[in-house]
């Protein structure tokens, strides 16, 4: 799948990934700005504003009139924040396609934040946050990052805290959107059937205006840790859940360690024929849920494991975690195991490519951290050089004691007897 880059006059960059078969086409639209963005005392606005730009635009003064435009031609419509970026986006039958480069386009730049409005969504995203803090599968991945990387913008949640969202006025959003929603820090993603001509005229129409101010730049995240640590959360729950997490790499590391790092982390937790499956489900009869998951950005990255399990058993479920991801320090993986985690990565990824919306996720994602996207066909490749070697390299580097961090929430106080049993 190819994909063309043409970058405006005024810097906002543009990735067409023509699909001629497809029967739709998504139109999106990025700015590189998220919770890692983000003051301290501006924590949780980033998202708030993603919220807040669905309520009415220069040109459409309501919400009403954003949705009728978009439940008029059959569109699905939605929006995302992350650390490092927000994306806006519109799917629709292609001949809808001006349709919706306009709407979404018209709520990326011009909208208004509505005080009324305002003081409604506020509500919505106090309720988002006591939702993810009463869960408590959510809320061990929030204490693990805490607990990782601190008081500085890493270790704070996208959602923000409630004494920020019941603060917020509207020229904290318009001043925030002034700064960041930039020329420089825009990204344009069109996926599917379209016009490259046509399509290129009218973006260059709608992006005429945007603000050419000098992109912010990110705090740097820091890494001081001595030494391994554990935090924990008494609470009274069914079950226990808890994640054990290393520091690993940045997007920006070179292919064949991240190829490395991701065949590694397939074999650990990744998939129902990995070692953490088939050790809690099928051995031992621990899990209510078991996983393994990378997260590569743009000056950070993690492995992390994580399980709910009964809690009885809590103390037997993460020596069991810990002995998986030693093994993996200490042996090399078979070549059987290796050629079958191989076909299941190069067998899943197209997966994540069968629809316009994910092809421009895909390509979008990359390119707004400021790297060009990888051509599937050189993922498949990178895979395929992996040998048992590159892995238990990756697990020798990564899986270390000191940088080893543990996150659990159950009705536990002995926070002692845990930390004897937490090293490799």
């Amino acid at each position: 799948m190819k994909y063309k880059k043409k970058t405006l006059k005024n810097g906002v960059r543009v990735l067409m990934i023509p699909i001629p078969e497809s029967p739709t086409v998504t139109y999106m639209v990025w700015v590189n700005t998220g919770s890692n963005h983000e003051e301290k005392s501006e924590n949780g606005i980033s998202h708030f504003l993603e919220h807040m730009v669905f309520k009415g635009t220069r040109n459409r003064p309501t919400q009403k009139e954003i949705r009728k435009d978009l439940d008029g031609i059959g569109a699905m419509n939605n929006a995302f924040t992350s650390n490092e970026y927000t994306s806006y986006y519109a799917k629709a039958h292609p001949r809808h396609i001006k349709k919706i480069i306009s709407v979404v386009s018209d709520m990326y730049l011009n909208a208004t934040i509505p005080p009324k409005e305002l003081e409604k969504e506020r509500g919505v995203v106090l309720g988002e946050i006591d939702m993810y803090e009463d869960d408590p599968r959510s809320l061990v991945g929030d204490l693990w990052e805490k607990l990782t990387y601190g008081n500085q913008p890493a270790g704070r949640h996208i959602l923000g805290v409630k004494e920020n969202i019941k603060g917020f006025k509207q020229k904290d959003f318009l001043n925030y959107r002034k700064k960041h929603y930039v020329a420089k820090s825009t990204v344009v993603v069109i996926a599917g059937k379209f016009d490259e001509k046509k399509i290129i005229t009218e973006i260059e129409k709608q992006f005429k205006n945007i603000s050419t101010l000098k992109k912010p730049r990110k705090v740097k995240v820091k890494d001081s840790q001595k030494r391994q640590a554990l935090v924990l959360k008494n609470k009274k729950t069914d079950r226990t859940h808890f994640i054990i997490g290393f520091r690993a790499l940045d997007l920006f590391k070179n292919s064949k360690d991240l190829a490395s790092l991701n065949v590694l982390d397939t074999i650990l937790g990744k998939s129902m024929s990995s070692r953490l499956f088939i050790k809690f489900r099928e051995e031992l009869g621990l899990g209510y849920y078991v996983f393994s998951m990378t997260n590569a950005l743009s000056d950070y990255g993690y492995l992390a494991a994580g399980a709910g399990v009964d809690n009885k058993r809590t103390k037997e479920a993460i020596k069991a975690m810990l002995g998986e991801i030693k093994k993996l320090k200490n042996s090399l993986v078979s070549n059987e195991e290796l050629e079958a985690v191989k076909r299941y990565l190069i067998g899943i990824f197209p997966m994540r490519l069968e629809k316009s919306d994910s092809v421009a996720v895909y390509y979008g994602r990359t390119e707004i951290l400021s790297k060009a996207p990888t051509n599937p066909k050189d993922v498949y490749k990178q895979i395929e050089k992996v040998t048992a070697k590159d892995i238990q390299k990756m697990a020798k580097k990564i899986f270390i004691n000191k940088k080893m961090n543990m996150a659990i929430v159950g009705p536990h106080k002995d926070k002692r007897s845990l930390l004897k049993i937490f090293k490799i």
